[in-house]
């Protein structure tokens, strides 16, 4: 693998993706629903487009996984793409939503990157080499409870079939924790636990995209990142724990019932 042409491709479909939504994100939004609740603009088929173009005109051999159009190329390389992390908030004007762009070479994650137009913040992570924002490097808090801890979560497209279940654990989290944020945008969630800014983030039902690229550069902040059962978590998995490491047996044992 060229690690470092990997890396400037990677680099320079975020900020080609990041300008586009930033540009738009104050326009009036062409907006499609994909499925109850679920929503897909024009500008995430926009930023769809020009990642793949860019990232296929220098390796056209490489597998996508991407959220806008179907899976695509069989090859041991993939890259895994959600154009805009957030698109719900991005359609309302609400400028929490981001760019988030994986690597995976035989089932492993190498490198993930993740862009936030609206802040102008870069996560970067390359697998054994540590994370970044930036270009600074950045680790997980030091937060060793949970009474002194703020974290974070999400409620899936099926919340209103699940309602109890999701209410159930949120409930938990309010009453352990100093507070706990949802925003509604995993792959910032992710950063910000690698960052330290939360201690621990907690969601059901991510999909590739969602979480690629943000549970690598949680692992190389020095978090830990597994399912609600404590196994280390595979981007198929469908219960998802980031947290500071130190948290991690205190937000399991109020997840695993959950699991």
């Amino acid at each position: 693998m060229n690690t470092d042409k990997i890396k400037s491709t990677l680099l320079e479909a975020l900020h080609k993706a990041g300008s586009i939504a930033r540009a738009a994100i104050n326009a009036p939004k062409e907006i499609e629903l994909k499925a109850e609740y679920s929503i897909v603009t024009k500008t995430d088929m926009e930023c769809d487009r020009v990642i793949v173009e860019t990232i296929r005109s220098k390796f056209p051999d490489h597998a996508f996984l991407t959220e806008e159009s179907p899976a695509s190329g069989n090859s041991p390389s993939r890259w895994i793409v959600d154009p805009i992390d957030g698109t719900t908030n991005f359609a309302h004007g609400y400028p929490v939503s981001c760019v988030s762009i994986a690597f995976e070479h035989e089932g492993v994650l190498v490198m993930g990157g993740i862009y936030d137009p609206f802040r102008d913040e870069l996560f970067f992570a390359e697998k054994g080499k540590g994370a970044f924002m930036n270009d600074k490097p950045i680790h997980v808090s030091k937060v060793a409870t949970l009474t002194e801890s703020l974290l974070s979560t999400g409620f899936p497209y099926d919340t209103r079939q699940h309602v109890d279940e999701y209410l159930g654990v949120f409930r938990q989290f309010l009453l352990a924790a100093q507070g706990v944020r949802r925003a509604g945008a995993a792959a910032l969630d992710l950063c910000y636990v690698a960052c330290g800014r939360f201690d621990g983030y907690y969601e059901k039902n991510l999909q590739a995209w969602d979480k690629a690229a943000g549970m690598l550069i949680v692992a190389e902040a020095g978090g830990k990142v597994t399912n609600y059962h404590g196994a280390p978590l595979t981007v198929t998995d469908r219960a998802n724990l980031a947290s500071n490491g130190v948290l991690h047996e205190a937000m399991l044992a109020i997840l695993k019932p959950y699991a």
